[in-house]
């Protein structure tokens, strides 16, 4: 799908960001070292994974938290509990989300496609800024009621979005 964030002011300099990092994946793409189908699908496949894992358990402890069951240890817990391992998990996740929208970047420019003309490119701006917005919310809510309805109401919101995200990647994917 077109963007529907107007993007345009800031891809001069993401795209000088980018041009540091494609001649290197070209070189590995002309040796034989990048199969076509990892550059092409890698970083969905990475992604992909990183939301549904990390993202859908880190939302399913939040929510364990929410309803009460903060204590539990559950068996993919490590032994944390799940008040523990939510912030580790989904700071992970946006640690990941960073790294990999960068990396998306660059192996859109390797493929010869446009950057930051998407609606991939639009939900990755919204999603990576709820993402921290939900951070934030979380390192300062407390023990706040309202907070902590907004930081569960917002993160599966968040979710959401990083779902649709996920369903403009793959049509994005499959357009070339």
């Amino acid at each position: 799908g077109d963007p529907f964030l107007p993007l345009g002011a800031v891809e001069p300099a993401v795209s000088a960001y980018v041009s540091i990092w494609t001649p290197l994946f070209q070189t590995a793409k002309e040796a034989g070292l990048a199969p076509e189908i990892l550059l092409h699908w890698g970083h969905g496949a990475a992604m992909g994974t990183v939301l549904l894992a990390m993202g859908g358990y880190g939302a399913f402890l939040g929510w364990q938290t929410r309803v009460g069951n903060g204590g539990e240890v559950y068996p993919l817990n490590l032994g944390m509990t799940s008040r523990q391992l939510h912030p580790l998990l989904m700071g992970a996740a946006l640690f990941f989300f960073l790294l990999g929208g960068q990396g998306g970047l660059v192996l859109l420019a390797t493929a010869g496609q446009p950057i930051l003309q998407s609606a991939h490119s639009s939900t990755a701006v919204v999603g990576l800024g709820l993402m921290g917005a939900q951070a934030a919310l979380g390192l300062n809510m407390g023990s706040s009621e309202a907070g902590r309805l907004a930081h569960a109401v917002l993160g599966t919101g968040t979710l959401l979005v990083l779902l649709v995200h996920l369903s403009f990647g793959l049509g994005l994917g499959a357009s070339f």
